[in-house]
């Protein structure tokens, strides 16, 4: 039978440079470790088994919740970005069951509607410490969460909370949140997450975006890596059409970026001559990325769908009532709080109102939201 000390001692065949779980910097709350699990596999189980987790499925990727059935959330792209990130973290040799664990735990702060609900939130708290979906997951794991006696949050692993305040894309920008101030670049495990992340949301956009209709295949022979992998399929299956057409391209534009991916990172990390994770820490710019040669090919696509999707009136549209739910739903919450929920008023006696209604605001799936906006402004919606 394997025990925890088992799993500690198969990790030594990871790269030196990745992050083994017996060497952690703990946790806040001090607990017993688990017998048979790493520090990491029960930070895993604990976000799977949150709520917050299971809001997920209901917030919103690009396409409100009612839109569709078929498109991702937050939940299905959570998902695949851990896939995706698992894959790159095997190949370096990494911490997989680290890289896992940021994976599900990085977009947990998120708000109902995408990133209009942020934008939205992030405005009203402007004079309020401000909103940003990488510190309102770090409150989720840390405080929000109410699941044992002894501790508030999941108190979760020094790692896992690192690489969900320091999660960084085009449309994430961290920024310096107690104890996790250091100017230096986050663990490859996290960098691993970031990127994965990046490749799961431009390829499954456009995906979601074909699906639509908003995005027409004639319209992406601008795109010169959609056309290359166009041709690679045609060439293979000549008579190929349809939906799964369409599949196996994404599929071949993930595969080529992850491929990519592996490659130029295991060649940086031989440049910088990496051999503990304190070495990453000491060099500022990151290790697991793309080549130069995908960059441009990956900059077209995204601005691409930055002017054919996610500027696309309907979407436009979507993203402006979304933002005008939140900011009413807050400005009614604020006006009176006795109509918070009486487990919300408590905390009132306690900690600012801004901040306990945006707590409870960005907690909202789209759907509750949507009821919630129906009860407050359609006069024959019971309350």
């Amino acid at each position: 039978m394997l025990k925890r000390k088992d799993l500690e001692k198969r990790e030594e065949l990871l790269a030196s440079y990745a992050q083994k779980s017996r060497l952690t910097k703990g946790r806040c709350h001090k607990e017993d470790e688990h017998g048979y699990r790493s520090c990491y596999q029960r930070d895993r189980d604990r976000i799977i088994y949150s709520t917050a987790f299971r809001r997920l499925e209901y917030k919103t990727q690009v396409f409100v919740n009612h839109e569709g059935d078929y498109y991702r959330t937050r939940l299905t792209h959570t998902l695949e970005v851990a896939q995706i990130a698992k894959s790159i973290a095997r190949m370096l040799r990494l911490n997989e069951d680290l890289v896992e664990a940021i994976s599900l735990a990085h977009d947990l702060g998120h708000t109902p509607f995408g990133h209009s609900g942020e934008d939205a939130l992030h405005e009203i708290m402007r004079d309020y410490d401000g909103f940003d979906h990488n510190s309102q997951g770090l409150r989720v794991v840390d405080l929000l969460e109410e699941r044992y006696p002894d501790f508030p949050g999941l108190n979760l692993t020094y790692e896992v909370r690192e690489g969900v305040i320091k999660h960084s894309t085009p449309f994430d920008r961290p920024r310096p949140v107690i104890p996790f101030e250091s100017k230096g670049s986050p663990i490859l495990e996290t960098q691993v997450v970031d990127i994965a992340d990046e490749i799961a949301y431009d390829n499954h956009d456009l995906d979601d975006g074909i699906t639509s209709g908003l995005l027409k295949e004639d319209d992406l022979k601008a795109v010169r890596l959609w056309c290359e992998k166009e041709r690679e399929i045609k060439k293979r299956y000549p008579h190929i059409k349809g939906e799964v057409k369409k599949y196996q391209i994404v599929r071949a534009l993930i595969n080529a970026q992850v491929t990519d991916c592996i490659n130029q990172s295991e060649a940086n990390i031989k440049r910088f001559r990496l051999q503990k994770p304190q070495d990453v820490v000491k060099i500022p710019e990151r290790i697991v990325t793309i080549s130069k040669g995908m960059q441009p090919l990956r900059m077209s696509m995204r601005e691409f769908l930055m002017k054919n999707l996610y500027q696309h009136y309907r979407v436009v549209r979507m993203s402006n009532k979304a933002y005008r739910f939140i900011t009413s739903l807050f400005m009614i919450y604020l006006d009176k709080p006795e109509q918070l929920p009486p487990t919300t008023q408590n905390r009132l006696k306690e900690e600012e109102k801004h901040r306990v209604i945006c707590d409870y605001i960005a907690g909202m799936t789209d759907r509750y939201a949507l009821d919630e906006y129906k009860k407050f402004f359609e006069p024959y919606e019971r309350v």
